[in-house]
Parts: C-alpha cells; structure tokens; sequence
C-alpha cells in the first residue's frame, strides 16, 4: 500500500493524537476484565480525567467499552470482539501448526511478524515450555533494525523499497548493542541475504536474543518467524535453533506456495 506524506494541519494533528489517546486507553483496559475506574486510567496514562472522560464517552458510544460495574469502571466491549473475529492472516494460519512444532521442540517461544511500513508488528505467537522464556504481546510493534525479525524482513525488501524506507527509519539505540548506522546495517543485510537467517545479540533488548527467517505469503507479503530467547540459553545453541527454524519456515512456506 503505498502512502503519500503530506503536510499536517492543526486538525489533524488533533484528529491523530486523539486516536492514539483512544488506542492507549484500550490497551490499558486489556486483560482487566474487572474493568478500571477513570481515575486509574487517567493515572496509567498521565492524562487528564476530563480527557479520558470524553475518549471512554466516545468508545462507549460504538461499543469499544462497556460497563464493568454498576459503579464507575468500564471494560473492552463488544465490538472488539466482532472486529477481531473478522481479521485473518493467511500466513498465520498456514504458519501456526508448524510454529507450535518448533515451541515443542526447542522449548522456546514462536513468534511471528509483518512488516508494517517502518515497523514489524506481532500477528501470533507461541509461548514456550521454559520458566524464564521471552514473550511479547500480539500487536505490540518493534523497531525494524535491532530485531531479528526485522532485520530479516529489511534483508527481503528489494534495493528499491529498501531505500525509501531508509529515509523513514529511525537507527536509534534500544541497548548497547543496537546498530545505528546504515553502514554498519547494510553490512548485515547483505549477510542476511547470504545467509537466509538473521540474528538480534541483545540489540533489541537486554538479555535476550533471537533468530529469525522470512517467508512469503501468495501475494508477496512479507512475514518472519523468530525465536526469542534469553541470552545465557541462546549462547551454544545457534546452530541448532536457526536449523529448526529454516526447517520450519520451508515447511511454512511450502504450505503457502509462492516457493
């Protein structure tokens, strides 16, 4: 989907900060099926509670949120529900069998990802079998350059695409490890190109690394699969990981076609 950037004017910059103002105040009812007061939500957020007076008003309105109490708390509400039972991947449910598969046999969590224009976003994910595992919500976005899964999904990008995206991406430090120059990450690229496999050493987080490959859905979409893991298991453990993990994505991309 190609989009064009133009200027903003006030309202709609307005218009913008309130839908985000409206998503974080969903995010922070979610798996609070008691509900929250506006009170606590107002404290979560840092906002005024007239502000999200007026945004629980409005959700409430179209069924976003509903009444948890009889007193003052609200819940996710019913229309959530009916969205989300409309949205569906195909790469998701031709990777979810095969991702399971790998989290048995490696004991790891599964993730898998898309490309979202300058991020990657979490479509699915299975959790692994360990105590002290590496987990991210479903829809939280990560950076593209200090994740494996987003560095894989930049390695399968064309030159073309590749470098407009370059103008948008931010190379900021998440640790001490992260690449933020394009030197240095066009290097990777390359490697990742080669190799057919990309790695995040703790660039994304502290502690925690990860490997991940690409695989194509049947109208040329990009999505990756990755394992997360803490570091002190991932260290003697790459070469096993990343054979399981390309043996699960040629099993993945077999099932949607486009080899």
């Amino acid at each position: 989907m190609a989009v064009k950037n133009k200027p903003l004017n006030g309202s709609s910059r307005q218009g913008i900060r309130v839908i985000a103002r409206a998503a974080e105040v969903l995010r922070a009812l979610e798996g609070r099926d008691d509900g929250l007061s506006l009170g606590q939500i107002a404290r979560q957020l840092e906002l005024p509670r007239s502000t999200v007076q007026r945004i629980v008003d409005a959700l409430d309105a179209e069924n976003f949120v509903v009444a948890a109490t009889p007193t003052a708390r609200v819940k996710l509400g019913p229309a959530l529900v009916r969205i989300a039972g409309s949205i569906r991947f195909q790469i998701a449910d031709a990777a979810r069998p095969y991702m399971e598969q790998l989290a048995g046999e490696t004991g790891e969590t599964v993730d898998l990802s898309m490309l979202d224009q300058d991020k990657l976003v979490f479509l699915d994910q299975v959790t692994g079998s360990h105590r002290l595992r590496a987990v991210s919500a479903v829809g939280v976005s990560f950076p593209l350059h200090c994740s494996a899964n987003g560095k894989a999904l930049l390695a399968a990008l064309d030159d073309t695409r590749l470098e407009r995206l370059k103008k948008h991406l931010d190379l900021s430090a998440q640790t001490s490890n992260t690449i933020t120059s394009w030197k240095r990450l066009s290097v990777e690229i390359e490697a990742i190109r080669r190799e057919g496999i990309a790695y995040d050493r703790e660039e994304h987080s502290p502690g925690i690394s990860a490997v991940a490959a690409v695989v194509r859905g049947p109208a040329g979409e990009l999505a990756a699969i990755s394992i997360p893991t803490p570091t002190q298991r991932f260290k003697g453990r790459e070469a096993n990981l990343k054979n399981r993990l390309m043996a699960c994505c040629q099993q993945v991309q077999h099932m949607l076609g486009n080899n």
